[in-house]
């Protein structure tokens, strides 16, 4: 059936209806026509019924509700969250079950309902006393430890529990595991590597360096110091990334560690050379010291020896009959040591005391030259035999050197926190924290007594500064890119807030303590609003008419 119309295409008039489709197709170009077929379904009640799209449904024809979506969108985010944890699938339910618990029932989406499955995940482990450091998961669900830990938070205080305390040596060992960088390395020496660092782990936590810190910087430094320590090729920043913690942190609490070190090993025969430099080569000898000392028995009371009685004759016959290398005290015949001796009294050497000795002073001169000859004859020989003695050659037994750690300590294993406290390693220091805090206690009183000199300057100009030294406000010359000398006081705003509670009478006990704000509420601003208050009452009380 031919149509009148023309094609749109080739503007032919050969139009023809399809028997099937009924659309209207050129029989020259072959195109359909378009919206030629179109049927307009218009009706009132009685007309057709179309879809309807409703809000909570996912378009025309789905089963699917928003609350239903909005649940299975979270649950495949828990599951998605728990296997970067490395979770298993028990955790899992249990992390779906306990925000089920908490959202009732109505889950969530967002960025901040996966900050809360995280926060789940963390307290679940925390409870069951397993390793997961919050920096790991706060990387997992990209958000800020600060966010995660108030989410933390509120999630014990909605399931009321209290976390047991987060265990430093279990994280050195499972981080020890996870680390790319000691992938390679054999099992032998990590384990070595393993006993090392919870030594050395525990040893910080004797020396308060974990205290108020966060703990996985501390083990950061430990890993890659018993890394170096054992030949194993790791830099810091690595680490550092591999841990996701930050590299300046770990720096930090790696210096604090060799510092320590240093400081234990003053006690060696060496260890004024000891420096923070070359104390890796030391560091066998240093970490062995520390084990042998940890090994003691601790509180072991030290046997007198008031009652113990030595053979006088034999202990100086043994020192004296010692062939060293000079072969200045060698002798013929063993009995010839104690030619100086035999004046008829070495027989009360045991008994008396030396006061007591009865030696002429002619034996006194005898015995004194005899002597002398003896060391100048011991002298000439010395020499002759130095001349035709080689030097002795030093050798270095390297399986000593490799095997220099047994782990027979105990702080090589896990110990209960008195434990390692009772243990001596060598160090016993005080907190880093108490040290800056007395330092900025000592800042804080030279500051006050610069203050006070600078008060009197002011308030006594004519007067000479005896008994206040020299003036305080010190010129300091600067030079400028362009070399232009600029001057520049050495005060600051600490020093203007001590002068002004000075000059409120604020004891100097209090201002050396560093509570400012306080000090300045209850001293300065404080006096002020009672004299403004007093000023108004005065005012109000003078504007009264009078009666």
């Amino acid at each position: 059936m031919e149509s009148n119309g023309a094609c749109k295409n080739c503007r032919k008039r050969s139009l023809v209806q399809d028997d099937v489709t009924g659309n209207l197709i050129c029989t020259s170009c072959d195109v359909v026509q378009d919206f030629d077929n179109f049927q307009a379904h218009i009706g009132g009640i009685t007309g057709e019924a179309g879809s309807y799209v409703r809000v909570g449904t996912v378009g025309a024809g789905g089963n699917l509700n928003y609350k239903e979506k909005k649940k299975f969108e979270s649950q495949r985010l828990i599951m998605d969250i728990t296997f970067r944890l490395g979770l298993s699938g028990s955790k899992a339910n249990e992390i779906k079950l306990l925000a089920e618990k908490i959202t009732e029932g109505e889950y969530g989406l967002g960025r901040w309902f996966a900050v809360f499955v995280g926060a789940c995940a963390y307290v679940l482990m925390r409870k069951d006393d397993k390793m997961l450091p919050i920096v790991e998961v706060a990387d997992v669900v990209d958000c800020d430890v600060f966010e995660l830990g108030r989410m933390i938070g509120r999630v014990v205080d909605f399931v009321d529990v209290k976390l047991p305390e987060f265990d430093i040596v279990n994280c050195f060992e499972r981080s020890i595991g996870i680390c790319p960088s000691f992938g390679r390395v054999s099992s032998d020496i990590i384990g070595r590597m393993m006993q090392q660092g919870v030594f050395l782990v525990q040893c910080l936590i004797k020396w308060f360096i974990t205290t108020g810190r966060r703990p996985i910087p501390v083990v950061a430094a430990v890993l890659v110091f018993v890394g170096e320590l054992n030949q194993v090729p790791v830099k810091i920043e690595d680490v550092a990334n591999e841990l996701h913690v930050v590299v300046g942190t770990c720096k930090k609490r790696y210096k604090e560690l060799l510092e320590r070190l240093v400081e234990v090993a003053r006690v060696l025969p060496w260890g004024k050379d000891v420096t923070v430099k070359n104390l890796l080569k030391n560091a066998p000898f240093v970490i062995q010291y520390m084990e042998m000392k940890s090994s003691m028995i601790c509180n072991r009371k030290r046997k007198s020896f008031e009652h113990v009685q030595c053979d006088m004759e034999g202990l100086i016959d043994d020192c004296l009959s010692k062939e060293f290398g000079s072969g200045i005290y060698n002798s013929s015949s063993q009995d010839g040591n104690l030619q100086y001796f035999e004046v008829g009294h070495s027989s009360n050497l045991i008994h008396e005391s030396p006061d007591r000795f009865q030696i002429s002073p002619e034996c006194l001169s005898i015995i004194y030259s005899s002597f002398l000859d003896e060391v100048s004859l011991a002298k000439v020989s010395a020499e002759k035999g130095m001349e035709n003695r080689r030097k002795p050659q030093r050798s270095c037994d390297f399986q000593v050197c490799t095997d220099w750690w047994e782990g027979k300590s105990e702080l090589s294993k896990k110990l209960v926190l008195m434990q390692i406290f009772e243990k001596d390693v060598g160090l016993d220091p005080t907190p880093p924290s108490f040290d800056k805090g007395r330092l900025a206690k000592q800042r804080r009183q030279e500051k006050v007594k610069n203050a006070k000199r600078r008060i009197h300057r002011i308030m006594n100009p004519f007067m000479s500064n005896a008994g206040y030294g020299k003036d305080p406000c010190v010129l300091e010359h600067e030079k400028s890119a362009k070399k232009r000398k600029k001057m520049q006081m050495d005060i600051d705003w600490e020093d203007l807030i001590i002068e002004t509670l000075l000059l409120h009478n604020v004891e100097d006990d209090e201002i050396v303590n560093g509570h400012y704000n306080v000090l300045l509420a209850l001293h300065v601003f404080d006096n002020g609003i009672a004299r403004l208050a007093s000023r108004n009452c005065n005012c109000d009380i003078m504007s009264l008419p009078l009666k």
